[in-house]
Parts: C-alpha cells; structure tokens; sequence
C-alpha cells in the first residue's frame, strides 16, 4: 500500500484532490498491472473508494486514465503522453546528443553542452567537459537567463518579437552582462537566426567565451541548444573562434539529423 500522508498540516481543499488524482496515478505503476478496478485502487493507495472512485471520473474525462467498457476497471490514458512529452523530448535530445557533444570535445578541447528552453531560461541537460585543467563547464541543471549568453539568444531567437520583449521588459531574461550588447535586442536576434549561431565574446564575463547553434526536430522546431564554452584568453591565444564555431554548427547539425531533420528546414516563427 502506498503510504496516506499522516501529518496534522496535509493539504485541504483543492491541493488535497490534486495530491490525491496523483495518487491514483501511482497506483498504475505500483500495481504494475494495466487494468485496475476502484477496489483495487483503494487498497493500494489507502483512499475511502467512493473518493477513488471521483477521482477516477475526473481524471477520464481530462484524458488520464481510461475505463474499460467489458470489465469497468480502468487503464492510463493517452494524456499521460502528453502530460509527460516535454520530458521525453529532453530525454531525447539529452541521449540522441551525448556522443556529438563528447566528439564536439575530443575535436576542440572545450567543453560541449546542450541545454533546452523551459520559457524563461535555457537549462543544460547535458556536457562533456575539457580536459584541460582551465576551463568553462557547468553543472546539469545550470539555468542561464542573461540575454547576452549565447544559447539564451538562440531560443529567443525563435520566439515572436511580442515574446522577446516580454521576458526582456520584465526583466525574466536579463539585458545585464559585463560588457553589454549595444545594438537593439531585435537586429541581434535576427543576425542570430540569420547566420544559425550566437556568440559570447565576454559579454557575461570577461573571462568567457561561448559559441552556440540550435538543435531542430523533424518539424524544423528548435528543441536543444549545442554551446562549446572555453576560457577567452585561451580562444584569443589560439585564434580558435572560427573553429570552435564550425564544430558547433557540425555537431547541431548532426545531432538535428538524427531527429529527423533535413538540412534548412525551420519551422515558422510562432
């Protein structure tokens, strides 16, 4: 049986039925089991069944869960795919990239990541570090929302200019960097959409540089953000800018084909 919550402050009201409709739907994966009826359910989540029953009802008709007409017990629903589809695309994008990022390495020295756009901020799902002792990485899970990092312009670069100037007059995504981007945000977006690349030449920090290209799905629809990060002192030694950003544009590519997409193939701005 799954463990009723038994603290004197538990939910009331709204909060209480929502807790409870997730509730149920653990029981499916408890149960381990496709079809299961109220009693069953009731059992296994310790809930009175006529409130499994209710929650049953309402979780049909959203899609959730779906009863059987022969047997009247009930099975997950076609929702839950729709429920859970942004977390399977980054699962993807996460797996389908991992080799290209770790080749994206072996090929420049610097670290590779690629992150997703959750609305307001670009997250790394996924890196290879540099091997060398100085270097630029950071943490799965990182959120970065300055506009002038470079895979934050990527994804702004895709969304409608009403959009843009949303997040960035209420200060969701951040204008502030060290040395700033003097050009109006718009002319910069569409430089980005028009070369399929931004670049972090120590607008965050001095000490950084960040070369980044969009990943695209078989719609043409942006769905990841391939970065190489390296320290600028290193990448002005090196001369290396061109190089770090054709290997960037090589893997973001790669890593689109293998989700189906056809080279020069966008999907409309929304």
């Amino acid at each position: 049986m799954l463990d009723p919550q038994t603290t004197t402050d538990k939910p009331q009201g709204a909060a209480a039925s929502l807790l409870n409709g997730l509730t149920v739907l653990e029981a499916f994966s408890v149960a381990k089991r496709s079809l299961l009826g109220v009693t069953e359910i009731a059992e296994l989540v310790g809930l009175h069944k006529s409130t499994v029953s209710r929650m049953l009802t309402g979780l049909d008709e959203a899609g959730y869960v779906q009863r059987d007409d022969d047997t009247g017990r009930y099975r997950l629903g076609i929702g839950m795919i729709g429920l859970a589809g942004p977390l399977l695309a980054e699962l993807g994008v996460r797996r389908v990239a991992l080799p290209h990022l770790e080749e994206l390495t072996e090929a420049t020295g610097e670290t590779a990541a690629i992150a997703v756009w959750n609305g307001t901020n670009a997250i790394v799902v996924e890196q290879t570090a540099s091997p060398h002792q100085v270097k630029h990485s950071a943490a799965i899970g990182t959120c970065y929302n300055k506009f002038a990092s470079s895979s934050v312009r990527v994804f702004l670069a895709e969304l409608p200019p009403q959009e843009t100037d949303r997040l960035l007059t209420g200060r969701t995504v951040l204008r502030d960097g060290y040395r700033g981007l003097e050009d109006p945000a718009h002319e910069q977006l569409a430089r980005v959409r028009e070369q399929g690349f931004a670049v972090n030449d120590g607008e965050t920090t001095y000490e950084e540089y960040g070369v980044s290209a969009p990943v695209r799905d078989y719609r043409g629809a942006i769905v990841g953000c391939i970065t190489a990060s390296a320290p600028r002192a290193r990448v002005q030694h090196r001369q290396s800018q061109s190089i770090l950003r054709e290997a960037v544009l090589q893997a973001a590519e790669r890593v689109s084909t293998r989700l189906g997409n056809r080279p020069g193939e966008t999907a409309p701005m929304r």
